[in-house]
């Protein structure tokens, strides 16, 4: 019998970040959820980021799990945002999850999209 062997990214997600997801997580009571990274045609320089939760797992999505907080990044995106890090800023001036991916050439003012 084969053994299957899950392909990983090249997305990293931060202590911080992966502590507000699990909090997140732990507040709606799932435990069946896993944060989702994917890029999608848009925003004012080309291509935006989407980052939510999801319960579905396609069979070409790439996983990566960080100290229980699976990562999932479909093949589609992964060369856009490969090397890329998730962060959760808990500022005065920001809340928020924040990426920060060194193939973007260009972002939008709003931070949101990038090219």
């Amino acid at each position: 019998m084969a053994e299957t062997v899950q392909e990983t990214h090249g997305v990293t997600i931060t202590d911080g970040a992966a502590l507000k997801v699990r909090n997140l997580l732990e507040q709606e009571g799932r435990d069946d959820l896993r944060l989702r990274v994917a890029v999608q045609p848009g925003g004012c320089s080309g291509l935006i980021y989407q980052l939510f939760f999801d319960e579905r797992l396609m069979d070409d999505d790439l996983v990566v799990d960080f100290n229980g907080v699976e990562v999932v990044v479909d093949k589609m995106s992964s060369p856009y945002i490969d090397g890329a890090t998730v962060d959760f800023e808990d500022t005065i001036q920001k809340q928020g999850f924040t990426i920060d991916n060194p193939n973007a050439q260009g972002s939008c003012a709003c931070g949101d999209s990038f090219s």
